[in-house]
């Protein structure tokens, strides 16, 4: 059984035990965003029972069509669509440029390349990011770099352990990263910022498509002759190790606020304070945002972590706490009509995104007489 699994009594006994320490601190100070909510809490708790069933239903399905050699079939079906939608969606795109506008004929002309564009272009943005996504995946599969690693295999000892674990901790920095800097995976990451409140049951909202938010291989030190074993119990170990800081109840750790990343820490990450925003995205050592630039420290008298998005959906819906990323950036995609701003929402930043969005919205002002 997955580690991270087995150990899911332990995250019940602690969310209990921190609801009471909460409810305590409530009667005594006044209530906070720390405290649980019964119906955040249960979004909380869908969405990690959703982020564990979702990747093996389409495990399944997809050992399924490779049982029947359908796989390669079903990839070059996509790839064709991705292909025909992203022509479909240029040729649409000439013709409402070129459509003489002083005519009815032209403007009609206009109007139906603009329908066919924001069809097609989100055809070819979602066909287009499956195809990317399971070709990367295939190319970049632990079994695939051990297949080439397992000559020179470093057994279990300390050194392979060690290296495991740091590898999946420096991976898991720069994905983590990447998807708060890369709107189309900030897509897929968003679900867990999506709560306003911030307690060890926010550790459980985890997103459903996770395993396409990777851009660094976690297996590729693999190559070097550790044990595919070692690295999925690396994974194991750095995702338990990370449910236990999304905790109000911690203040400090004292001299390890330096080296490790602590519930102080990940309060900054999880902070839609302006000055908090993309910052600390480590998973046990903090030191990778310290070498990379994107470390932040708390600073609760001054300025306390507002839990949340920048602009919070207001929903505990699992539905909407999935896709309302998605469907933003579609519609954005949609609207666009041109390939710079189209692949601009997709794979800029969400702040950018947002911004472009709101320019685009604004009014035209009125020629000048």
């Amino acid at each position: 059984m997955d580690l991270s699994v087995a150990v899911t009594p332990l995250y019940f006994a602690s969310m209990a035990a921190e609801r009471r320490a909460l409810q305590r601190r409530a009667e005594a100070q006044g209530p906070s965003a720390a405290d649980y909510d019964k119906p955040d809490t249960i979004a909380s708790l869908g969405m990690g029972v959703l982020s564990l069933t979702t990747p093996l239903t389409v495990h399944l399905a997809s050992y399924a069509a490779l049982r029947r050699g359908r796989a390669g079939r079903i990839g070059q079906v996509v790839l064709g669509v991705t292909v025909a939608a992203a022509a479909a969606t240029t040729v649409a795109d000439l013709v409402a440029k070129h459509a003489d506008g002083a005519t009815l004929k032209g403007r009609r002309a206009r109007a139906k390349a603009r329908k066919v564009a924001e069809v097609t272009s989100v055809v070819t943005v979602a066909a287009g990011g499956l195809v990317l996504t399971a070709t990367s995946a295939a190319l970049t599969s632990t079994s695939r770099w051990w297949a080439k690693g397992k000559q020179r295999d470093l057994g279990t000892g300390i050194v392979p352990w060690a290296a495991a674990m740091l590898w999946w901790d420096f991976a898991y920095y720069w994905n983590h990263r990447f998807q708060h800097e890369v709107r189309a995976m900030w897509a897929i990451h968003v679900p867990h910022h999506s709560s306003e409140h911030y307690n060890l049951s926010t550790a459980l909202r985890q997103p459903v498509a996770g395993a396409f938010g990777v851009w660094l291989p976690y297996g590729a030190v693999a190559r070097l002759g550790v044990r595919p074993a070692l690295i999925e119990t690396s994974r194991a170990l750095n995702l338990i190790y990370q449910y236990w800081i999304h905790t109000d109840t911690i203040r400090s750790l004292g001299a390890g606020e330096e080296v490790l990343n602590t519930p102080s820490h990940h309060r900054v990450h999880h902070g839609s304070n302006r000055q908090y925003l993309d910052r600390n995205h480590a998973g046990i050592l903090i030191i990778w945002d310290r070498l990379f630039g994107t470390f932040r420290r708390e600073q609760p008298t001054e300025d306390p972590v507002i839990y949340g998005l920048t602009r919070n959906i207001h929903s505990n819906s699992l539905w909407t706490v999935s896709t309302h990323e998605y469907r933003d950036m579609f519609r954005d995609v949609a609207r666009s009509t041109n390939w710079r701003d189209r692949l601009g929402f997709v794979l800029r930043g969400p702040g950018w995104a947002y911004a472009r969005r709101a320019e685009l919205e604004q009014p035209l002002e009125p020629a000048a007489a």
